[in-house]
């Protein structure tokens, strides 16, 4: 693959630091969310990649629905990345719902769905890897 864009950020402290991208737009403090023994006062991995999924993932819909002449432009999706214990390490689980504009019928919003998450880069990338539910709603 030949990058169009690299994204660059750091993070220091793990997960009780700081995180920042290379050109200053994102510069944030990290936290451990209560659930897993944090302060929850700053923002979590799981939290950037449930927003950078849900944003890709509502891109690519655009993209399939502009391919199909279908509006989807007012599509919302929500991604819930969920993070626990598997064997000695720790796995994620991602769940999409996506909501679709009444004016798309259910049988079409489905094929433009699987569509979407065949074009994604991120459902690319955790395909194999991570389970992801597609929720139509």
């Amino acid at each position: 693959m030949d990058a169009l864009y690299t994204a660059v950020a750091t993070a220091t402290h793990g997960r009780d630091g700081r995180a920042v991208t290379s050109d200053g737009k994102l510069d944030l403090g990290l936290s451990l969310p209560v659930e897993l023994g944090g302060d929850g006062k700053g923002t979590n991995p799981e939290q950037l990649f449930a927003a950078g999924y849900a944003a890709c993932f509502g891109s690519a819909l655009g993209l399939v629905g502009r391919a199909a002449k279908v509006d989807v432009s007012d599509a919302a999706v929500t991604a819930e990345v969920g993070i626990g214990k598997q064997g000695e390490g720790f796995a994620l689980a991602v769940t999409l719902r996506v909501e679709l504009p009444d004016s798309v019928d259910q049988e079409t919003g489905r094929k433009l769905v699987e569509q979407a998450h065949q074009v994604c880069p991120y459902s690319n990338a955790t395909r194999g890897n991570v389970p992801v539910e597609l929720v139509i709603e």
